[in-house]
């Protein structure tokens, strides 16, 4: 279920509280002090993190990036896009790449040699000094790209899996580019406004650039303690090794199942205790993929978001999931599996999507006749209105706690002359309007092409349609992010406008939802990049080379690594290992918004009808714990947020019920207990730990894959069989 938001926040290295609570600190200093030093930012959680000062001497766009950023980009974005087929994924974070690129320019500062060398008017040093922030900067900043995977491969999955339709690679190419880089152009009209101004913070920024400075302005060994680069090195090491075992030896050890092991052939308590088809109670894991596979890690979490992330896994699945489904039997719920994204027919047989099509996947109308709408899981109908909610929540509570500051922090972008940063980022030359114009026209240009040639059945005006719904959106939503660090979606404002436009067209749909949905949060991480070089003092054309083409680089890879797994694995995305969770999730979308349509599934016509009130449920729930919070603003009730409360429990599915308790035990543990009992522990260690943890994860990930996997190599024994056989095919 794609989230309506981004709206989990990580700390700030320096142990300070999470981003909100820094941010309304700020402002209550300001408040106080009479005047602010104009050699400085006017916010102290800026002060706090970023340098007023600035090196212009400092090399960029170097050999050492073009060694690193281009092979780490290549090598990220093929091995991200292979894992993201499995059932439990694996992926390489930006933490990781920031943690491994260091001591790999550390050695090439060391073994280039300082020569100078020319190509035609062009001379350039091979090594021209100490590897720095900024160099370290633009290598995050271009393998960014490669550390998710491009929306636009779930079209070209969905087609050739479900819909049994191949895609030339060119156009896989260009669609998977165009819906990438189309924000790009979009972005730079809004430059001035979302990256220049003081009063565009991008808190999200802050945390990468605390670990940046740490890495290039401190001694990372300090007397009587192991430092950071060792620590990260012994923990990699330990998890790589440990993950062998439930990652080959004892799959069982990802997805523990206290109920199914107790009672295994009673189907009432697999679906309570199943960790991957039920409500997850009294199931764990031993895996910290199985923890990390569908939610941020929890050492990278403030703890009042893990507690509302909980607080509403509680509620939905362990409270209005069994009341629903073994109470009221609400939508004749016990006739299908509790959790999955599958789609049935009434009687609870599969839906039969490919008949219900013409030849050119649009809905044969007669046979639509025959079958009647689609019907859902309880679980994964209740995960809609979630969504529903969740969109309607999170603008009620931008409004209610952002909106005064939200008109200010607008006003005040129109004066950017006083902030140092500014000041000191107007030495450098600013990347041209024209360079964001023609990528712009580029993108919608070829975007176009991909709609006519490659079968999207997506009309020109269709596309248009999109990239206005994304421009349109693009700057408040960008204010929102920059202020707040909350990113409200438009996959399910996409989903609705098209589905009411164009029903029965689904793959229309999903690239109308892809361009609109990715062209805007393209536009938004975009302008979080160029805020980040605006931080470090980069040169903005380096930021916008960087950037662009780590995008072109990842986009390219991400499809040839596709195209690799269907032509090893003719089964991808049917077996209980490489089940393509998001693929599924993403079909079955399709087949609600696009085969079938908002209307006859959730309007008038629709059999879920009901969960349209989520809107206004939505709406409405922020409001009294606003009223609460004014009332008493020292009180806890401050650190409920209903959009986060609501986000985490609308990813199931693809997200496993069974992953957030232990999710939440291992939050605790790490963000309150040791956060505020061994706070210099914290504050050194914690996200180095979480670093280590993923690194070893996903190198013996790879290593299992291509060594053991790869070569049919597997072991057939109890440990290995499924999560809960009683329940076998219910996904």
């Amino acid at each position: 279920m794609d989230s309506p938001i981004s709206a989990m926040r990580e700390k700030p290295l320096d142990g300070a509280d999470d981003v909100d609570n820094l941010f309304r600190a700020s402002e209550k200093e300001e408040s106080r002090r009479p005047t602010v030093d104009p050699e400085d930012s006017p916010y102290a959680i800026v002060r706090a993190t970023v340098s007023n000062k600035d090196d212009t001497s400092l090399p960029t766009i170097t050999v050492r990036f073009w060694l690193l950023a281009v092979p780490f980009t290549i090598a990220v974005s093929l091995f991200n896009q292979i894992f993201w087929f499995r059932t439990l994924s694996v992926t390489i974070t930006g933490v990781i790449v920031q943690l491994i690129t260091l001591p790999l320019g550390k050695i090439l500062e060391r073994v280039l040699p300082p020569k100078s060398v020319g190509i035609g008017r062009f001379r350039f040093s091979l090594n021209p000094g100490p590897f720095n922030a900024k160099e370290h900067a633009l290598i995050l900043v271009a393998t960014s790209s490669a550390t998710s995977i491009a929306y636009a491969v779930d079209i070209i999955v969905i087609k050739k899996v479900f819909y049994m339709q191949d895609t030339p690679l060119l156009g896989s190419i260009l669609l998977t580019l165009t819906t990438q880089c189309i924000g790009y152009g979009l972005a730079g009209v809004c430059y001035k406004y979302l990256v220049r101004p003081a009063a565009m913070i991008w808190p999200s920024q802050l945390v990468s650039i605390a670990l940046l400075r740490t890495f290039h302005e401190e001694d990372a060994d300090r007397r009587g303690s192991v430092s950071r680069m060792r620590f990260f090195l012994t923990v990699t090491l330990i998890s790589a090794i440990y993950y062998f075992i439930p990652g080959f030896l004892a799959p069982f050890l990802s997805t523990i199942s206290i109920l199914c092991l107790a009672m295994p052939g009673n189907v009432t308590a697999a679906r309570i205790g199943s960790f991957t088809k039920g409500m997850g109670v009294l199931s764990f894991t031993l895996d910290w993929n199985g923890i990390t596979s569908s939610l941020a890690s929890p050492l990278m979490t403030p703890f009042w978001a893990i507690a509302n992330i909980f607080v509403g896994f509680i509620i939905f699945v362990w409270v209005v999931i069994p009341s629903g489904f073994f109470g009221t039997n609400t939508w004749d719920a016990q006739n299908f599996a509790i959790f999955g994204s599958a789609l049935y027919k009434g009687d609870g047989s599969k839906y039969p999507t490919l008949t219900m099509l013409n030849p050119d996947l649009s809905l044969n109308e007669s046979k639509y006749a025959e079958v009647g709408a689609p019907r859902m899981t309880y679980m994964f109908a209740i995960s809609y209105g979630i969504g529903f909610a969740g969109l309607s929540a999170v603008l009620m509570h931008i409004v209610l706690y952002y909106g005064r500051e939200i008109i200010q922090r607008f006003r005040e972008s129109r004066d950017v002359v006083n902030d140092v940063h500014c000041r000191l980022m107007d030495h450098y030359p600013t990347v041209p309007q024209w360079w964001y114009l023609l990528t712009l026209t580029l993108s919608t240009g070829l975007s176009i092409l991909v709609c006519e040639v490659y079968g999207t059945d997506l009309p020109w005006w269709g596309l248009l349609l999109a990239v206005l719904m994304a421009a349109f959106f693009l700057l408040p939503i960008g204010i929102i992010t920059a202020i707040s660090n909350q990113t409200p979606g438009l996959n399910i404002i996409t989903e609705f406008v098209i589905g009411y436009i164009m029903p029965g067209r689904p793959i229309a749909n999903v690239t109308f939802k892809t361009y609109g949905y990715i062209g805007m949060a393209q536009a938004i991480t975009f302008l979080g990049d160029l805020k980040l070089g605006h931080y470090l003092k980069i040169p903005p054309r380096d930021m916008f080379l960087a950037q662009l083409t780590g995008t072109i680089l990842a986009g390219i890879s991400n499809v040839l690594a596709a195209y690799m797994m269907f032509a090893i694995m003719p089964d991808v995305c049917t077996t209980e290992a490489w089940y393509c969770r998001n693929a599924h999730v993403f079909f079955n979308a399709s087949v609600i918004w696009g085969v079938i349509g908002p209307n006859r599934m959730f309007g008038t016509e629709g059999y879920y009808s009901a969960l349209m009130w989520f809107f206004l449920a939505g709406a409405l729930l922020p409001i009294p714990f606003w009223l609460l919070a004014r009332r008493y603003p020292n009180s806890w009730v401050k650190y409920i947020n209903i959009p986060v409360l609501l986000a985490g429990t609308g990813i199931m599915p693809p997200a496993y019920p069974g992953s957030f308790p232990s999710w939440f035990f291992v939050g605790f543990i790490f963000q309150f207990f040791i956060y505020r009992y061994r706070q210099k522990w914290w504050a050194r260690y914690n996200y180095i730990l979480s670093a280590g943890l993923d690194a070893g994860v996903a190198i013996s990930s790879f290593l299992i894959f291509f060594a053991l996997s790869n070569n049919g190599i597997e072991l057939n024994w109890w440990g290995s069989q499924p999560d809960c056989p009683v329940l076998e095919n219910k996904l």
